[in-house]
């Protein structure tokens, strides 16, 4: 009997099929914390039916004035795994009926973990990196094809490429992988960057298939490291099937002119001076032309994208979101995204890119910030990008002159804002990514300025992120050549490049391997990064700073069991550190190693350091 109800399951389902064309999520899973689902039906006219689900409560049925949409609130509290049936009904009778599945949900999912301070994040962009199936470059799916000569075009990396050269990011010292957005983004033109995309539940066919992104995930924990998922909120493409046929009218901000740029001033948030109408041409001004602004205070789009991100997370077996342009959102409407995740997934970490150029502009946006609170605001987001520091190191390895307020005083003088933070540890750090100036181009290839900026990312505190082929000194100025020449190919990513970066200069391999400067700046960072591994005080001890004289910068990271004291020395000529001053952080220690250069130091002597030079202490 059971053989004969389940072959007519299947006919029914079979027979009906294409009545609906989509239902969102795909699918979904039983005992999740939150006991509430959304499900949003497309179709023509659809919304026309009447609904029932077999053995499942509907709490509410939303119609909206696109007859094509139906959004359907169900309680999915011990619900089991398996199939059910949503029966559509006209006249009492059921016209159709569609098959949706709750899935056994992964064991210890709730209590995954983030990424944090004991992390160190690795980012590409997945279409330059590396090239692992050549028959996706182009797809039936998508309009923009490869063309690899064209630096703003499609190149062809994808997430086979990354899947192939994980063992080279594990060899590196990186322990969490961010890459930029891997979802479908089907306009006709950069659409490598996939920021604008065109289907929220779908990878990018020229990047492979949802169950690669999955692969990837596993290949990834198999190394012990962390998969973090480029999410956007704050917009989609002008090309995703929604926008072309929108369930409300205010599912994004629309303007009587049709198109208007966001004017860029975050500042609008939260200033009690600002204007209604500057404030409205922050949030709810588009990013780009193809690029429509999504209305987080509309619920049924809310909802949607939390959804969405939860079932990515779910699905993909994720360890972080990395949140673009975060500050742009509704702010009430992104807190309410973010608490949804976090109280899914309470160990889980976000980091939100807040590009501003002020502490307390930024802290207001991390977690139980008391300069949120002020307005009574609280963003529910654990973690943002420290971008002060990025400002200055891009300026201060430069700054050699005698002055108040240049030079290394800017690392000192952003750690002295500091106590703004909530949560100081879980802040991102970073000396370059896909929308700035490579650092390595800013410093013209300069190892011992790269060394010196690597230190100070490596050793402070926070999460340090690099960007892909920093490591082997890739350079690229956006500024004069646009976004594509900060986003080159990782030299060895594709079959017929004519050497590999992958390798060191002295592989035996066909092809040829680094060259002998980027030797310099990749055995630099690997020896850094795989010694910060295992140092406690660098992943979760104090700061200890002192003001730099001499454009010589002193920090201690320490526990009760470790300390670590750091050196930069940025001054054109040698220098010599009277010891006595540091007694608060030597705390009595005589010796140490300088971990850069493997050479024992007695540290209860003056040091020597050289002009242009870094040194990592670990005191013993």
């Amino acid at each position: 009997m059971k053989n004969i109800l389940t072959v007519l399951f299947g006919l029914i389902v079979s027979l009906t099929f294409g009545q609906i064309e989509k239902i969102e999520p795909p699918f979904w899973w039983s005992g999740m914390q939150s006991n509430q689902l959304q499900l949003m039906c497309y179709g023509n006219d659809i919304s026309k039916y009447n609904i029932e689900i077999e053995g499942i409560t509907i709490t509410d049925i939303t119609k909206t004035e696109n007859s094509n949409y139906v959004f359907i609130t169900i309680d999915t509290k011990d619900v089991p795994s398996g199939k059910v049936l949503i029966n559509f009904k006209e006249n009492e009778k059921v016209a159709f009926s569609e098959s949706y599945e709750f899935k056994a949900r992964r064991k210890g999912s709730v209590d995954r973990k983030g990424f944090d301070s004991s992390d160190v994040m690795y980012l590409i962009m997945p279409d330059r990196f590396a090239n692992g199936n050549l028959d996706n470059d182009s797809h039936k799916d998508t309009v923009e094809k490869a063309n690899r000569s064209n630096p703003g075009g499609r190149h062809g990396g994808d997430i086979q490429g990354v899947i192939d050269h994980l063992d080279y990011l594990n060899d590196l010292g990186a322990t969490a992988l961010w890459s930029t957005p891997l979802l479908e983004d089907n306009e006709s033109t950069y659409s490598y960057h996939t920021y604008a995309q065109s289907d929220l539940y779908k990878i990018d066919s020229r990047y492979g298939t949802n169950e690669d992104y999955k692969r990837l995930a596993t290949e990834v924990h198999k190394l012990d490291m962390k998969l973090i998922m480029d999410y956007v909120t704050n917009h989609w493409g002008s090309k995703h099937w929604m926008i072309q046929d929108l369930p409300t009218k205010d599912w994004i901000h629309q303007w009587p002119e049709g198109f208007r740029r966001s004017n860029y001033r975050m500042t609008t948030q939260f200033d009690t001076n600002a204007s209604t109408v500057d404030a409205k041409g922050c949030m709810d001004g588009w990013f780009d032309t193809t690029m429509p602004d999504m209305n987080q205070s509309n619920p049924l789009l809310l909802n949607y994208i939390t959804q969405n991100a939860i079932w990515w997370i779910e699905y993909a077996d994720l360890d972080g979101f990395r949140v673009d342009t975060y500050s742009y959102n509704d702010k009430e409407g992104i807190a309410k995204w973010t608490k949804a995740i976090m109280d899914e997934y309470p160990k889980f970490n976000i980091v939100g890119e807040v590009w501003m150029h002020d502490q307390a502009q930024m802290a207001y946006w991390q977690k139980d910030s008391k300069i949120g609170a002020i307005d009574n605001y609280n963003s529910h987001l654990p973690s943002v990008m420290d971008f002060t520091l990025h400002d200055a190191v891009t300026v201060m390895f430069d700054e050699d002159g005698n002055s108040w307020d240049k030079g290394m005083i800017r690392a000192y003088e952003n750690f002295t804002n500091d106590f703004l933070y909530p949560d100081i540890d879980n802040i991102l750090l970073f000396a370059g990514n896909h929308d700035t100036n490579r650092i390595n181009e800013i410093y013209q290839s300069d190892i011992n300025k790269y060394k010196m900026v690597m230190t100070l990312i490596f050793t402070t505190r926070g999460i340090p992120q690099i960007y892909y082929g920093d490591e082997i000194g890739m350079l690229g100025n956006r500024d004069k050549k646009g976004d594509g020449d900060i986003r080159r190919d990782f030299p060895g990513g594709w079959p017929d490049d004519k050497r590999s970066a992958f390798i060191s200069e002295t592989s035996k391999d066909k092809v040829g391997g680094r060259t002998q400067d980027e030797e310099a700046f990749h055995a630099f960072t690997k020896k850094v990064l795989n010694w910060r591994k295992s140092s406690i005080a660098i992943h979760k001890g104090k700061l200890l700073q002192y003001i730099p004289f001499n454009h010589v910068y002193v920090y201690f990271r320490y526990t009760e069991n470790e300390r670590i004291m750091v050196v930069i020395n940025n001054n054109s000529e040698n220098q010599e550190l009277d010891m006595t001053r540091f007694e608060e952080g030597l705390k009595g220690l005589k010796m140490g190693k300088d971990i850069i250069t493997d050479t024992t130091i007695d540290v209860s002597e003056n040091i020597a350091i050289p002009a242009k030079t870094s040194m990592i202490i670990e005191l013993q």
